[in-house]
């Protein structure tokens, strides 16, 4: 599809898709004071987190049906949105912890009277099998675990039923804000290992239907591919009960129809609509958007270097110079976001991350740098995206297609169905050409490199490997900012991203999320799904 066809077809879905999917929402559910109607594109594959291929929609089966040690606490934005806070921890299964002297040992009291949902005690032994369980999967979880140098489990110790131990390998300024992630959930590990076998220690096929947590909510129902409904847990000791008893999350992929179901006032919040549609509802005023930068992250365009070209770093900033920034940041993003493009050198002058790289929109550049590296005849591409986030990325394609053949590039446009996307941008990494939305969940440069610039990590989905970012990337991960070392090796890791460009950061982007006008409590975590502990509603 060209540019031209796509703009023609923008907008034609309607209000006739909204009926069929109301059958599925309870009558009158937005309309309770007491129930949460959300409806959202995507819906969790897994109510585990740490199993492997799990998407990111299950993160909030992890922040809603399961407790960790600690949490985040909060802070308010200047436009008055509530927003998550990594420097601060909060007590949750732990009532209180203690950091020894050398930094080298953590030790925890869990919470008296807290209990999972069947009413067993949350004990240090279920955290020490949960976190044996983390580091050993493998995939994602373990990595994460990894990013807090927590990586065995000889570092877990329960003391006693009320005193859980990590011994560390070294200091480490991640490891307590890693504890707050989604991915350090504690288990009801007797009920789990009651469903374990041999084949199975980590008891991974029950665990991926049937949540076993302690969390503020409970699983009432889940129909994959069309909704999951939480009931509030009342007997929930771990922070303050919410002010919602009752949540259903619809799965609609349209995202017209989700606008429909919103302004219909037949839900409540509604989540992934296209900028655009973002712009115009906040344009009437009728409802409460949020928009906040997502931190860590970058809308960006990935070239794989095992792509023949791409391997050429004077191809990759050619590409750099073929990208109409402007254009895409109006067109497809609709100005929600920041730009990241038109820094001025490739020395950086300080260490925000994300900043702007040194690109912009030069043909000539680009041109000359394709001559130079010997494509002055261009060459073809795929330039792959996912269909799931089709409604900005599909325009940004377009857009870039029909840059890049200014440059003499014929890109051909691939379009992956989100169920298919992890394994094929990430897991077997095969896209030559493609558009990125990674974020990290620590907001860090060396957390984002650690992520997305190391050799065969997930989200290197551009097999980039440099031993010089490697090193400087183990070295700053565990170091303290305050650390005299600290800012001129990131200045380093940065140039380095700016000269091999890899990926291409376009903006960062904002987290939009609509919602009727009598909902409160919306807090924004970088994980980017909603914790519904804190959620209220007004009669209206």
């Amino acid at each position: 599809m060209r540019r031209r066809d796509f703009l023609k077809t923008m907008g034609a879905a309607g209000g006739a898709a909204v009926i069929p999917f109301l059958k599925f929402l309870p009558a009158e559910a937005a309309g309770r004071d007491d129930t949460l109607v959300v409806v959202s594109g995507n819906g969790p594959n897994s109510m585990d987190i740490q199993r492997k291929g799990t998407n990111r929609p299950s993160y909030q089966i992890a922040v809603n049906l399961y407790d960790r040690l600690v949490g985040y606490s909060t802070k308010t934005l200047a436009n008055g949105t509530l927003m998550y806070d990594y420097s601060k921890l909060e007590p949750e299964a732990a009532e209180s912890w203690v950091v020894s002297p050398d930094g080298m040992t953590i030790t925890f009291k869990m919470r008296k009277g807290a209990t999972f949902w069947d009413g067993a005690p949350i004990t240090a032994y279920d955290v020490k099998w949960s976190f044996d369980r983390a580091v050993s999967l493998g995939g994602f979880p373990t990595v994460q675990m990894k990013a807090g140098s927590l990586e065995k489990p000889e570092q877990f110790e329960a003391i006693d039923a009320d005193t859980f131990v990590i011994k560390l390998t070294r200091p480490d300024k991640m490891t307590l804000p890693d504890l707050g992630v989604p991915v350090p959930i504690i288990f009801n590990s007797e009920l789990a290992k009651k469903h374990a076998t041999a084949d199975d220690p980590w008891a991974t096929e029950y665990l991926h239907r049937t949540p076993a947590g302690s969390g503020a909510f409970m699983l009432e129902r889940w129909d994959p591919g069309q909704q999951v409904v939480y009931k509030r847990f009342e007997e929930w000791k771990n922070g303050e009960l919410p002010g919602i008893s009752r949540v259903i999350i619809r799965e609609i992929p349209s995202a017209s129809t989700r606008r429909a179901l919103l302004e219909k006032g037949d839900a409540d919040v509604s989540l992934e609509m296209p900028p655009k549609d973002f712009a115009e509802l906040n344009a009437s005023g009728k409802y409460t958007i949020t928009g906040v930068p997502i931190e860590n992250s970058m809308i960006s365009i990935g070239l794989n270097l095992n792509f023949e070209p791409f391997a050429n770093k004077l191809v990759r900033q050619a590409i750099a110079y073929s990208v109409p920034y402007d254009q895409i940041f109006k067109q497809a993003a609709f100005e929600r976001g920041i730009p990241l493009w038109g820094g001025k050198s490739m020395t950086p002058a300080t260490i925000e991350w994300p900043q702007p790289f040194p690109y912009d929109t030069d043909y000539d550049k680009a041109k000359a740098l394709l001559k130079e590296a010997g494509y002055e005849q261009g060459f073809e591409v795929p330039l792959s995206f996912n269909l799931g986030l089709a409604q900005w990325s599909e325009p940004m394609c377009l857009l870039l297609q029909e840059s890049l053949e200014k440059v003499g590039i014929k890109a051909t446009i691939e379009k992956i169905p989100g169920a298919n996307w992890r394994t094929a941008a990430l897991v077997e990494k095969k896209l030559p050409m493609h558009i990125k939305d990674f974020g990290g969940w620590l907001n860090y440069p060396d957390y984002y490199s650690f992520w997305v610039y190391q050799k065969d990590r997930l989200f290197n989905s551009m097999n980039y490997s440099n031993p010089e970012v490697e090193k400087i990337t183990d070295a700053t991960l565990k170091m303290e900012v305050s650390d005299p070392q600290y800012e001129p090796n990131i200045k380093k890791l940065l140039s380095i991203f700016f000269e091999d460009v890899p990926l291409i950061p376009v903006y960062q982007p904002y987290l939009d999320v609509a919602m009727q006008k009598n909902i409160t409590g919306y807090e924004y975590y970088a994980h980017r799904q909603l914790d519904c502990r804190s959620f209220n509603k007004a009669s209206v």
